[in-house]
């Protein structure tokens, strides 16, 4: 059985069977889904009751006290978990008392048994040319994914159809599928949940196959809109997945549900909670009051980290809720930038093309790069984010915490290895100025024809703590800021001077902050970087 971590893969032994077609039996005590939620060990205490208008602070643990170091990020994302399944998705049960089931070079079967009750379900393989074993990406309903880019890059695809497991098209009080067959029809677990228990349980008979025609220890998983939204929650909620890709996932998807909420022309939050049963029926309570939901999406962007996510958005189509995707991702960016992690999450919704789910090339590099990174062990992530300007969400608008420098102590942050390539290094895009108290290094994250969006980040290079910080700057002749997050500028246009906001000037010593812009004009780069901090 094979255990998955980043940087160099480990065996704990293996049981290698080499015919084609492989039989699998997994049982609990086997110890190979230990790592499908290696914090269920960790306790969560009652969260009570909140109201907060702003996104919940990712950091902060339901005592009240934020975490320091990066192995404390895998209690508190045992919380989050916690809270998005008793909130909006429904529970996730446990992993079975047995699985089994057969892969082959055509397709996989599963069989499950739990509490006395029994089901079954298939999916079909679709295998690149060369010779395995493959890693594989599980396509959620076929709409929308590019597989000829998956299987030209050296990957197989899995055919699942979702509705096998969790049927749309019924009512709450009777639902069909594989799922529903073990735990009720009137589970209060919805279709996104079940789909990525589905999910789990194909990974458990690869994980057991012995290896010959799947590699167990690289799965992806994609999907676009209905399935986009269940891509995302499957790479949420199972750790073994090495590279999660939703497309144009929608409300209930990656959108935060707090912005969406506003956002005008995006789907609404009754609307995708009724249209049909993908949130868990917990979720018509918050309908109508997000701010009284105890987690939001950027968050659940966060329990995927420090693993690969490439998420791609369409802002051509209001419904889908392009700006609300972006303030999720911005946020979610975060928590895989304070593990050290901030090359392993992309996000892309600079497109041309607005048709719903079509094939765009702007994500196909991208998407490469991803599964050479997180799938064949190859070249480095793209760490790209690349936001329409049309669609751009202010992260700084939706909270009022800073992200925290943790402390790597050593630990296990989520996934039990390293969590990235070096991180996110804002310096590798120019210079750093500063006047002796701070520095402030810029880099360009994306550019178009006729703007950019740049990142600066500001280091507090002092001993002592900084109540305050600014960055002056020159934009070339011909540009103009069109818009600014976790920053406050005193101009538009030429010599500007940009400011911390109210909840993010404390800086401890060696601690640093980013802000962002999008410019319009020329792709020139700003110029005369200093900073002074108080």
């Amino acid at each position: 059985m094979r255990f998955r971590r980043y940087g160099p893969r480990a065996w704990a032994g293996a049981a290698c069977v080499t015919a084609l077609t492989l039989a699998a039996t997994l049982t609990p005590q086997a110890g190979v889904l230990a790592d499908e939620d290696d914090g269920a060990d960790c306790p969560v205490p009652d969260p009570g009751q909140m109201s907060e208008a702003l996104l919940p602070d990712p950091f902060t643990k339901l005592d009240g006290t934020r975490i320091s170091t990066t192995s404390e990020w895998r209690c508190r994302r045992a919380e989050i978990k916690e809270l998005a399944e008793s909130s909006v998705y429904g529970q996730k049960p446990a992993p079975p008392d047995r699985v089994s089931g057969t892969v082959s070079g055509s397709g996989i079967t599963v069989n499950v048994t739990d509490q006395g009750r029994s089901t079954s379900f298939s999916a079909g393989v679709d295998l690149p040319s060369g010779s395995g074993p493959f890693p594989a990406v599980v396509v959620l309903g076929g709409l929308g994914a590019d597989t000829q880019t998956i299987t030209s890059t050296g990957a197989a695809v899995i055919d699942f159809d979702p509705f096998a497991v969790g049927a749309e098209g019924t009512s709450r009080n009777s639902k069909q599928g594989a799922f529903y067959d073990l735990y009720g029809s009137s589970s209060g677990t919805g279709l996104l949940m079940a789909w990525s228990w589905g999910i789990s349980r194909i990974i458990d008979v690869i994980e057991q196959s012995g290896g010959s025609v799947l590699r167990a220890d690289g799965t992806g998983v994609t999907g676009c809109s209905r399935f986009g939204k269940g891509a995302f929650v499957a790479g949420a909620f199972d750790q073994r997945i090495d590279l999660t890709m939703p497309v144009e996932s929608g409300t209930a998807g990656v959108p935060a549900f707090r912005s969406v909420a506003q956002e005008d022309g995006a789907q609404p939050l009754s609307s995708a909670y009724g249209e049909q049963p993908w949130l868990g029926d917990a979720f018509s309570s918050y309908t109508g009051n997000p701010a009284a939901l105890p987690v939001d999406t950027h968050e659940i962007v966060g329990m995927v980290a420090p693993r690969g996510l490439l998420i791609m958005e369409n802002p051509h189509v209001d419904w889908l809720g392009a700006t609300s995707g972006s303030v999720a991702a911005l946020g979610g960016r975060e928590v895989y930038r304070a593990l050290g992690a901030g090359e392993n999450i992309s996000y892309i919704s600079d497109v041309q093309d607005g048709t719903h789910c079509a094939t765009r090339s702007q994500w196909q590099g991208p998407m490469r790069q991803s599964i050479e990174r997180f799938l064949l062990d190859s070249g480095s992530a793209p760490g790209a984010f690349r936001i329409s300007p049309s669609e751009s969400g202010d992260l700084s608008a939706w909270r009022n915490w800073q992200t925290p420098t943790l402390t790597d102590d050593g630990g296990d942050p989520g996934d039990g290895g390293d969590p990235g390539d070096g991180g996110d290094d804002p310096g590798d895009g120019g210079d750093p100025g500063g006047s002796g108290t701070c520095t402030a290094a810029y880099q360009t994250v994306n550019s178009w024809s006729g703007g950019y969006q740049g990142e600066v980040t500001v280091r507090n290079d002092t001993s002592g703590a900084l109540d305050g910080w600014s960055v002056d700057m020159s934009l070339a002749p011909g540009q103009s800021l069109s818009n600014i997050w976790n920053g406050e500028s005193s101009g538009t246009s030429g010599d500007i001077t940009v400011t911390n906001t109210q909840w993010n000037g404390a800086l401890p010593a060696d601690g640093s902050v980013t802000f962002g812009f999008v410019a319009s004009g020329s792709t020139t780069e700003p110029s005369g970087l200093s900073c002074s901090g108080s």
